[in-house]
């Protein structure tokens, strides 16, 4: 499922617009696409915000800066694309596919002079490739960490961001029990999925089945039945 959700605040005649992503590599939970659109002259209030790559703040101060976001910006939409749905989409396309046709979307959908996002790997094609998908002919700067240099991929990283850890404290509280940040390298994400597969055989839903984590799990759960351990 592909929740689109678009908040608009004002227009203005030269705008630009940053996209990021929250959410590509964990095996749990959604992976959020965000565009946040400002006016120019408003780039400088960003940077009085202090924004920054949203990994580089702790919760608190992304939340407190996704408020002040909200205030600077024209525009913000956000996709999030759920785990059930990555696994499909992953069936007849990469995941770089997936997240060029989210860009494209956020891109067609706030029409701004000038796009600058965050490349999801160096030396591709995917900013061609995603022009290719855009229905206009449109500025692009696409870098590799670019949440890092320009402070709209900055606020659009921490939309993103905020938007996902507020899904996954959702998720933990439906469930009342932690299931970490649902990167693969999080001893907590780990255990809850160890756990949860050895007593119902199964993942929920919002677990990524295509992700090599769940996949060497049930491997070795069904080696250990072959054994008889």
């Amino acid at each position: 499922m592909l929740i689109f959700i678009s908040l608009t605040i004002g227009k203005a005649i030269f705008m630009i617009i940053g996209i990021d992503e929250a959410g590509r590599g964990p095996v749990i939970g959604p992976m959020v696409i965000s565009g946040v659109q400002i006016k120019k002259e408003d780039e400088e209030a960003l940077k009085g915000l202090e924004v920054k790559d949203s990994k580089l703040l702790t919760p608190k101060r992304r939340e407190e800066l996704y408020k002040n976001i909200e205030k600077i910006a024209d525009n913000i939409k956000t996709i999030t694309i759920d785990a059930q749905t990555i696994d499909t989409l992953r069936k007849t396309k990469s995941l770089n596919v997936i997240e060029l046709e989210a860009f494209a979307e956020i891109i067609n959908n706030l029409k701004a002079d000038k796009v600058y996002l965050d490349l999801p790997e160096r030396n591709s094609d995917f900013a061609e490739r995603l022009k290719a998908k855009v229905k206009r002919k449109i500025d692009l700067t696409a870098e590799h960490k670019a949440d890092e240099r320009y402070p709209v991929v900055s606020a659009a990283s921490i939309i993103a961001k905020v938007t996902r850890d507020r899904i996954i404290k959702e998720l933990e509280q439906q469930i009342k029990e932690p299931i970490g940040s649902g990167y693969p390298s999080d001893p907590t994400t780990k255990q809850f999925l160890k756990n949860f597969y050895k007593k119902n055989k199964s993942f929920p839903p919002f677990v990524r089945h295509s992700w090599k984590t769940t996949k060497k799990i049930t491997d070795q759960n069904k080696q250990s039945k072959l054994f008889g351990f």
